[in-house]
C-alpha cells in the first residue's frame, strides 16, 4: 500500500505529543517500522515540502527516537522508487497552498500547514491514504476530505478526539 505520513505520526512515535497514549505511541512506532520494512511505499512531493517539515520537527541523524529514525530512513530512501514515490505538487501563492488542494468552502478552516499532505494524496494516481495520529483537524474534516477522494487513516484509535 502507498501512504502519505503527516508529521504528527513520527512526532508521536518520538513521544512528543502529551495527548498520545502509550497505545498510540506504539501504534505510530509500528506504522513507521512497517513503512521502513517495505510493507508500504511512502509518497512524498518532489519539492521537499513534506521533507522540510519533517526536518523542522525531527532529527536527521536518526537519534534518539523512532520518528527521528524514520526521517533518516526517508532521507536515505527518498530516491528509491521501491521505497518512496515522488509526485509533483504546485504551490499556489494566490490560493495560500497548493493547486491540487480541493477548492471547497467546507475546507476553508482546514490547517494550511496540512495542505501539502492533501495535495500529495490528490496528485498521486492511487490517491493514497494520509496517516494521522493525534491531529484533531483531520478528524473534523474527514468527511469533507473523503468527499474529495481523500482517505485519512487514524493510527491511534484511542485519540481523545475520536468519537
Amino acid at each position: 500500500m502507498r501512504v502519505v505520513v503527516d508529521t504528527n505520526v513520527p512526532l508521536v512515535a518520538n513521544r512528543r505529543a502529551e495527548q498520545a497514549s502509550q497505545q498510540c505511541i506504539l501504534a505510530c512506532t509500528q506504522r513507521l517500522h512497517d513503512i521502513a520494512a517495505g510493507h508500504d511505499v511512502l509518497v512524498l512531493d518532489d519539492g521537499w515540502h513534506i521533507l522540510r517539515e519533517y526536518q523542522n520537527h525531527l532529527r536527521s541523524d536518526g537519534q534518539p527516537g523512532p520518528g527521528d529514525a524514520f526521517l533518516k530512513w526517508v532521507l536515505t530512501n527518498r530516491a528509491n522508487p521501491e521505497r518512496c514515490e515522488l509526485v509533483h505538487i504546485t504551490p499556489a501563492v494566490d490560493l495560500g497552498g497548493f493547486a491540487e488542494f480541493p477548492t471547497d468552502p467546507a475546507l476553508e478552516g482546514f490547517d494550511p500547514a496540512d495542505h501539502k499532505f492533501v495535495a500529495v494524496a490528490v496528485a498521486h494516481h492511487e490517491h493514497p491514504p494520509i496517516l494521522n495520529a493525534v491531529d484533531a483537524g483531520w478528524w473534523l474534516y474527514r468527511h469533507v476530505l473523503n468527499n474529495h477522494g481523500i482517505q485519512v487513516v487514524f493510527v491511534c484509535p484511542d485519540a481523545p478526539f475520536i468519537e
